[in-house]
């Protein structure tokens, strides 16, 4: 009995955290759940119903720890089709089939689906669903409604409606493209403003609460009606009472069509692709790194989506976005989702009047930008880096898509996988001969060792990844695994991506992931998600320095440093840190260093979030290795968004003979005696005297950084200079704390 009154513990400990990490995805579930209903041609609270159920019977349910389920992006063309051609009562029918299907995924042991498509291949699906999104509300965004046959028509037309607002002569058309144009440069430029107060109010919900307060402006100081046409605002919210009242009539007149079970199939694919993508990205930033249930996080989706189709609500998927913002403002269980739908039934019964005074195009522009992250020429760029191959076939599925439907361009960009793997590796036979075969053999390398070694032969592709997969979801992550290709002719590019994902994995929870074998193979390109083969094709290397690394270069040589510019993605020194609990780090470089390394200072890429949320960061960042062990803390200049923290159950730790120490910084950890004795009078004058930086102690060594940004040349001699008088001081505290805590 006493684990159970632990976790419950716990659970009730951490309630703060997940209400208020709630709260703020329901700031964007609200506006997201509204336009992409509206994108279906749903009606508005269609979005709102299916976040709202999902919240609450996925947070009961399902087998995730911190993801966000609602109404999904990728599913916005589907349910376009679905809704125009067989009628909205129809398309209800078809939402609730497509949960029973998902059900009955998660009770086959379905998980582990999207595991047979190829990564590229899902990228050009992922791309096609941001063109349909982007192709169709561009054209609302900038008050400027049109019907074409296509997407690809509707893409045509773009310049021809910029043209169009350009020359409007309606006030009420130029108001309603102005509304648009805004919120589209506010959820551009958003992210890149590095403020901790204004981010606490996602970009989505400040384009809701400026609009409100836009059409207030109007009515209340200039007593004249909003400007904005009244065809391009929302309308047709109803409230709780409506709702319940007005709950539609299925209509089953449809169901022997092939439309209908066309589409059922296209939800079913599209929300199990678009939820297994997600929980797995999500459960890489999990700071406690657990692994979702996927089979019975399936099942929550599939009766969620019944319940949604049944009250007039869309499918329910896992998303990313919203998930991304859960884990980055400090959920640590199923409870958010609760809490989000939670708030976003208390948004509706206390603000469903004034939803309506939000135009049409702001909300479309939040979808827009959403199509643009999901098409964006990075993706594209990215890709090209990996291989041209893969190039071929997102492009392949990408138009296929587009001009056919999303079941065909999948299927058909795994086919043009196969056919190009084929080709590569000159050996039809090579995967005929051993698709069917399992080629995977996983065992202990001695009973008392916690390493196990995985030999893989003959070809590793999206094919028959699903048994490698198998292999490595039964190793627990804290122990060594080395997996060993050397028997392996292929090896794909899907594979060599998921094997990064378990390096990065293992690497955070403890244990040790190793890749070895691959020596002979070789590649056309030196990404490291390249497809590898044994055939011998020659690189060129070319190095050159930038402005920036040749200034550095100039800055070690004056103070006798060593300098690497090399991209390094080992960073395990940097996995304890708690800042990097939730973030991924990509790579450090551009590295100054003493000799002895113990005090290292470098730029490092990492990145927050995942998918279309993902944001990289780079930063400057400076490592001091410590002699003796510390206590863990972290330290930070106190603000008011500090305080609010405090409410969520981060607590400061005060010291009461140093009132301005206490007042101006915020100091956390979770042994305050050790703390405590650790920051001696000498250390606190040293913070007090000096400029602010997060400073963070793992134990063993400390992190300290300014701005999330890379530092000018003067201020990374700034931060050498700080960080070297803080080696000094933090030695002497530490003999003092040896001396009296033990």
């Amino acid at each position: 009995m006493s684990p159970k009154k632990n976790n419950i513990k716990t659970f009730i400990k951490a309630l703060p955290k997940n209400m208020f990490s709630g709260f703020v995805v329901s700031l964007i579930a609200l506006p997201l759940g509204l336009g992409l209903a509206m994108a279906s041609e749903a009606p508005p609270i269609a979005g709102i119903i299916s976040a709202v159920v999902g919240g609450i019977i996925v947070a009961l349910l399902g087998g995730s720890h911190v993801t966000i389920a609602g109404p999904g992006n990728g599913l916005v063309g589907v349910l376009l089709i679905a809704i125009t051609s067989l009628g909205i009562e129809n398309a209800y029918v078809a939402v609730v089939f497509s949960g029973g299907f998902l059900l009955l995924l998660g009770f086959f042991r379905m998980g582990t689906l999207a595991d047979f498509f190829p990564s590229s291949a899902i990228q050009g699906m992922l791309a096609a669903i941001g063109l349909i999104i982007l192709g169709k509300q561009f054209h609302i965004m900038f008050a400027h409604k049109i019907t074409r046959e296509d997407t690809i028509d509707y893409l045509i037309e773009i310049p021809f409606t910029i043209n169009d607002a350009i020359h409007y002569k309606k006030e009420g058309l130029i108001f309603a493209a102005l509304a648009g144009i805004m919120s589209l440069a506010t959820m551009l430029f958003y992210s890149k403003i590095r403020n901790k107060y204004l981010q606490l109010i996602p970009a989505p919900m400040w384009i809701v609460i400026l609009s409100i307060a836009f059409s207030y402006y109007f009515e209340l100081v200039v007593h004249e009606p909003n400007p904005i046409a009244k065809e391009y605002m929302i309308s047709g919210i109803p409230s709780i009472q409506e709702i319940i009242s007005d709950i539609p009539t299925l209509k089953l007149n449809k169901i022997g069509s092939l439309s209908f079970w066309a589409s059922v199939l296209a939800l079913t694919l599209i929300a199990s692709i678009e939820s297994l993508l997600s929980i797995k990205a999500v459960d890489k930033l999990d700071p406690e790194k657990r692994r979702s249930n996927v089979n019975r996080d399936l099942k929550a989706l599939g009766l969620a989506t019944v319940g949604s189709g049944f009250l007039g609500g869309l499918n329910v998927v896992t998303v990313i976005a919203r998930s991304s913002v859960n884990v980055n403002n400090g959920a640590t269980n199923r409870s958010s989702n609760f809490f989000h739908a939670v708030f976003l039934i208390l948004f509706i019964v206390l603000f469903s009047t004034q939803l309506t005074r939000i135009p049409l195009p702001a909300l479309m522009a939040i979808l827009v930008y959403t199509g643009y992250k999901l098409a964006s020429p990075k993706v594209i760029t990215k890709i090209f880096s990996i291989g041209k191959e893969q190039l071929i076939i997102f492009f392949v599925t990408l138009v296929v898509t587009l001009k056919i439907g999303l079941i065909t361009g999948i299927l058909a960009g795994v086919i043009t996988t196969l056919i190009i793997h084929i080709i590569i590796s000159k050996s039809i036979g090579l995967f005929l001969r051993n698709v069917l075969k399992p080629n995977v053999l996983m065992f202990k390398e001695d009973d008392s060792a916690t390493s196990y070694y995985v030999s893989v032969k003959h070809f590793c592709s999206f094919l028959n990844y699903f048994r490698l997969k198998k292999h490595l979801e039964a190793v627990p992550e804290d122990q060594d695994v080395i997996v060993d290709f050397s028997l392996c002719e292929f090896v794909d590019h899907t594979v060599m991506e998921n094997m990064a994902s378990y390096q990065e994995l293992f690497n955070k929870r403890g244990g040790h992931f190793d890749v070895t074998g691959l020596d002979m193979h070789d590649t056309d390109s030196k990404h490291p998600f390249a497809l590898r083969r044994l055939l011998p094709v020659p690189n060129l290397i070319k190095n050159s320095l930038t402005k920036r690394q040749t200034n550095i270069s100039s800055l070690a040589k004056d103070y006798g440093l060593n300098c690497s510019f090399k991209k390094q993605r080992e960073s395990l020194f940097l996995n304890d840190f708690l800042f990097f609990n939730t973030k991924n780090i990509n790579h450090i470089y551009n590295e100054l260093s003493y000799k002895d390394k113990t005090i290292r200072l470098f730029d490092i890429e990492f990145s927050e979030g995942e998918f279309i949320a993902k944001e990289v960061v780079r930063s400057t960042m400076l490592h001091i290795n410590l002699v003796h062990q510390i206590p863990e803390f972290t330290l930070d200049r106190e603000g008011f968004l500090e305080r609010v923290y405090a409410f969520a159950g981060f607590k400061d730790i005060p010291f009461e003979d140093h009132s301005d120490f206490s007042k101006r910084f915020y100091l956390l950890g979770d042994n305050e005696e050790a703390i405590r004795k650790f920051f001696t009078n000498d250390l606190i004058h040293f913070f007090e005297s000096n400029p602010y930086y997060h400073v963070e102690s793992n134990g063993s060594s400390l992190l300290v950084f300014g701005k999330e940004r890379l530092a000018s040349v003067k201020e990374i001699k700034a931060l050498l200079d700080f960080g070297k008088r803080l080696e000094a001081v933090v030695t002497a505290s530490t003999s003092h704390f040896k001396d009296n805590f033990s």
